[in-house]
């Protein structure tokens, strides 16, 4: 016999009874309501309760499912179970692949450096993080706002991946690392768009096949969850534009055009920059002594180059070169880590494959100093002289190291990609090219930011120590010349002890002069231009004269 059985109740909406026992002990039939309301009360369904265990609404009078039955599930369908599957497989590879990048920017894994910044391909494994974060959260949720909003991303990602194919200094600069980060960027972004309609159309089948319609109505956390999405995506709008603006503002600055050439160092890594002023030999047929200038904190170009092009102009030289540190304007960055020793080798290597042997007096500005003098020790027959403007002690390399200062760097290198200050400077302010190469908006690009983090990791540790052994092999018969800044020495009276003890570098001290009034670029005053070619001069004259003997004793 049936469980269930008709009944004169069935015709008020009670249909069949099922045959329960009741709590007395007793047997009877109660009505179908009453029996799946005691159910439900006894089973409560929890998050392991298998999704076709669960308790349901009963059928509806045409035979289909209640639509809010946790049946009505667009999981029912393969595909959509595969796409999950495929999404978070996608989610965990990239998020591997994130911490690869992350590392790299202090640690620059085998086959792995970029001669670029590496902030670039960072910001893009970023923005595929996000992309899939948001379609894995809100999976059973689609909506066409959020496919038309990734779909503008994809777009934009497609016009980045164009750029930097097309242009060949960013695809340099990028690499593989970085051109395998758009490509990816793009490639989820459109498997973004294609998994939402592919849920789209599995929700909309299913509640066709069981409920006999497509469930228009959204639930409140539905339109929550709608809402949160599209405002995700449109935030990842605004940051792909402002990338794609900034590779833009990067290619425009890749025509720039650049006196010298780009050499390339340590194992064809990476290339720097390097040119020279002048003739290498006199009418006689003799070397003429090379000035060899090194920056400070800011591209040469912008500093020291004016001021030797006018000594140049002046006769107080007769030649001069001068180069870019990597990561600094024409130079691509080096792996990291980098220290000041690897870049006086990266000097070494270029000079020699450009053909310049010297002999060499070495003009040096600020952290510039700790280059020159490692450079200095290792070429003792070729330096012939030093000329040091407020140059930095090594004693005082702990504040180029500061944790704090190693972490706004590497903020600033990751937000660097959005380049919205270059991109305002560009818009409202008239920057040019040149500005933002080497000139006045230089540390704003990645690069630049890259060369400064480079050079807070490895300060007070490997850049120390090769100074402190460069400054115990030191020639203490070289000509030394020091000009340092009035302000500083005035503010700073650890600055203005270190600056003296510089002067015992070698046994062959030029001169030291205090330039008043100013400041640490000495050479953007007056008084300070002009007295760092008189000093240059009399370090010129000291540097033949100490030639002259060594030709006499020899």
């Amino acid at each position: 016999m049936s469980m269930w059985k008709g009944n004169a109740d069935a015709q008020n909406g009670d249909q069949l009874e099922p045959e329960v026992p009741r709590e007395d002990g007793a047997s009877g039939r109660v009505s179908r309501r009453s029996y799946e309301a005691s159910r439900h009360s006894v089973e409560e369904p929890t998050e392991r309760t298998r999704l076709l265990d669960r308790p349901r609404p009963p059928p509806n009078a045409d035979g289909y499912l209640n639509p809010d039955d946790p049946a009505v599930s667009p999981y029912n369908l393969w595909t959509v179970r595969a796409m999950r599957y495929l999404t978070i497989l996608f989610l965990i590879v990239t998020f591997l692949w994130w911490i690869l990048l992350l590392v790299s920017i202090f640690v620059s894994p085998p086959g792995m450096h970029s001669r670029g910044s590496g902030f670039f391909d960072f910001a893009y494994t970023c923005l595929t993080l996000g992309n899939l974060l948001v379609v894995t959260i809100f999976f059973v949720v689609p909506a066409k706002g959020l496919r038309i909003t990734t779909a503008i991303i994809a777009l934009f990602l497609a016009v980045d991946v164009i750029l930097i194919l097309a242009v060949p200094r960013l695809r340099l600069e990028e690499g593989w690392v970085g051109i395998a980060s758009a490509v990816w960027a793009l490639v989820m972004s459109i498997w973004c768009i294609a998994t939402d309609r592919v849920v789209a159309y599995g929700k909309r089948e299913e509640e066709e096949r069981l409920t006999g319609r497509e469930e228009s109505r959204r639930t409140l956390k539905e339109w929550l969850a709608v809402l949160a999405a599209v405002v995700l995506t449109v935030v990842f709008i605004v940051i792909v534009v402002l990338m794609t603006a900034t590779l833009t503002i990067r290619s425009i600055d890749a025509g720039l055009k650049m006196y010298g050439d780009r050499v390339l160092v340590d194992g064809d890594k990476y290339a720097v920059h390097l040119a020279c002023v002048g003739n290498k030999n006199t009418t006689s047929g003799d070397q003429v002594t090379t000035i060899l200038l090194e920056a400070g904190e800011n591209p040469l170009e912008y500093d020291l180059e004016h001021w030797a092009y006018a000594a140049y102009k002046n006769e107080t030289i007769d030649r001069y070169c001068y180069w870019d540190r990597p990561g600094y304007a024409w130079s691509d960055n080096a792996p990291s880590p980098h220290s000041a020793g690897m870049s006086a080798d990266a000097l070494s290597e270029a000079l020699a494959r450009s053909g310049e042997e010297g002999p060499w007096i070495l003009v040096s500005a600020g952290t510039g100093s700790i280059v020159s003098r490692i450079f200095s020790s290792r070429h003792l027959k070729q330096v012939t002289g030093l000329l040091l403007i407020d140059p930095l002690h090594e004693d005082l390399l702990h504040r180029l190291s500061s944790p704090s200062r190693g972490f706004l760097l590497w903020a600033w290198g990751t937000i660097s990609p959005l380049g919205t200050v270059r991109l305002a400077g560009a818009l409202f302010k008239g920057r040019t090219s040149a500005d933002r190469v080497y000139g006045r908006n230089a540390y704003q690009s990645g690069k630049f930011i890259k060369a400064q983090l480079q050079e807070n990791l490895v300060a007070d540790s490997l850049s120390k120590n090769e100074v402190v052994s460069a400054r115990s092999i030191q020639s203490a018969d070289t000509p030394l010349a020091i000009v340092s800044s009035g302000i500083e020495c005035r503010r700073d009276a650890e600055w203005e002890r270190k600056q003296k003890d510089l002067t015992l570098l070698t046994d062959n001290l030029v001169s030291w002069e205090v330039v008043k009034k100013t400041p640490h670029e000495v050479w953007k005053t007056l008084a300070g231009r002009e007295q760092m070619e008189r000093s240059l001069a009399k370090l010129v004259k000291a540097a033949e004269k100490e030639k002259k003997r060594k030709d006499k004793s020899a």
